[in-house]
């Protein structure tokens, strides 16, 4: 019967790709321990040995920690048990990663400033918002909407007993759209969190969405109120601008595209024919500039980030009217440019 082979110290730093003095390290934490020693006091490893080296060997080219590997050697921990762990912990070291990434990105593209120190504020800030957890950008936005428009069931604070909120379906459209960073997010949803973290911290966008429209289909201010112009139009002028707006978006009709001419002009002629007016190039430009009043580009950037971070393709009731019709009446041609218009690829309920 053979014997069981041995192996110098050497030999098995040529057979495992380890360097000796890595294999020696090992052998005196008593990870891996000789099996033997030669009269002269030299280490010998047997076949157990040897497997045992190349299995620690892989398991720390893939980042696992050595009280791990001791553990999976030992047999507590089967391998499938430790990759399954460090696989999550790589997941969240990922998106870590990705965010500080994005942040970088964010700041390189803002080039320099000639107030360094208010440059190095920011970035920290924005390095800041790439370690909170998902509980901690969940408490994020809470705060954001509790600030912005309490909610009203809370029954705390100074106007709990002042009647109905004017602001309460401003505040429920919020909680109804929060956003939430998935579990493996894109780059895109990514970079466009970073932004929105950054956006509802600040004070002064708070205020304005305080004041503007609680979400783009509403196309009216927090407090309820439809927009002057829609005011002087008449409540069933209003109605329909929204509802065939809300369409031809939904359709994917770009606001600069041929097929939203159409919608345009009509729109034109029949707020025309309200106002008593013509229906030319002074008018259209008139009435683009009465939306713009109703419309704040911060707030709908804000529901164009929640859209991407969530990962939605439409939503229905979300539609961004205001700006759509600002963009249309001014006829945005470099947008439709840049993302085609939807007659080349035509959706059957929206008559394409």
């Amino acid at each position: 019967m053979d014997a069981t082979p041995l192996f110098p110290i050497g030999e098995l730093s040529r057979r495992t790709g380890l360097s000796v003095r890595t294999i020696r390290f090992y052998s005196d934490e008593g990870v891996v321990a000789p099996t033997t020693r030669t009269a002269a006091g030299y280490r010998l490893y047997d076949l157990d040995a040897l497997l045992r080296l190349e299995l620690l060997r892989t398991l720390r080219e893939l980042g696992i920690d050595l009280p791990a590997i001791r553990r999976v050697l030992d047999r507590e921990l089967t391998v499938a048990e430790v990759a399954a762990a460090h696989a999550d912990a790589l997941d969240l070291r990922i998106r870590e990663l990705r965010l500080r990434r994005n942040v970088l990105r964010s700041v390189a593209r803002r080039g320099s400033d000639p107030e360094e120190t208010t440059h190095v504020h920011r970035l920290t800030h924005l390095t800041r918002l790439t370690r909170l957890t998902a509980e901690q950008r969940r408490r994020l936005i809470d705060d954001f909407l509790t600030d912005t428009f309490p909610d009203p069931d809370a029954g705390s604070g100074p106007d709990a007993d002042a009647g109905p909120d004017p602001n309460a379906g401003a505040g429920a459209m919020l909680r109804a759209a929060v956003p939430d960073l998935p579990d493996d997010p894109s780059d895109e949803q990514v970079a466009a969190w970073v932004e929105l973290a950054e956006l509802v911290g600040d004070e002064d966008f708070r205020a304005r969405m305080r004041r503007s429209s609680p979400g783009p289909a509403a196309g009216r201010p927090a407090s309820g109120r439809p927009a002057a112009v829609e005011v002087e139009a008449g409540e069933e002028l209003t109605a329909w601008t929204h509802r065939r707006v809300t369409e031809a978006a939904e359709c994917g009709i770009a606001p600069g595209g041929e097929r939203a001419a159409a919608v345009v002009d009509d729109l034109v002629r029949r707020f025309a024919e309200a106002f008593g007016r013509s229906p030319g190039p002074e008018f259209r430009d008139w009435l683009a500039r009465r939306f713009e009043e109703a419309h704040d580009p911060a707030v709908d950037r804000y529901w164009r980030l929640v859209w991407i971070v969530n990962g939605w393709q439409e939503v229905p009731g979300l539609v961004p009217v205001h700006s759509w019709l600002v963009r249309a009446l001014r006829g945005d041609r470099e947008e439709a440019a840049g993302r085609g218009d939807a007659a080349a690829r035509p959706v059957s309920r929206c008559g394409g």
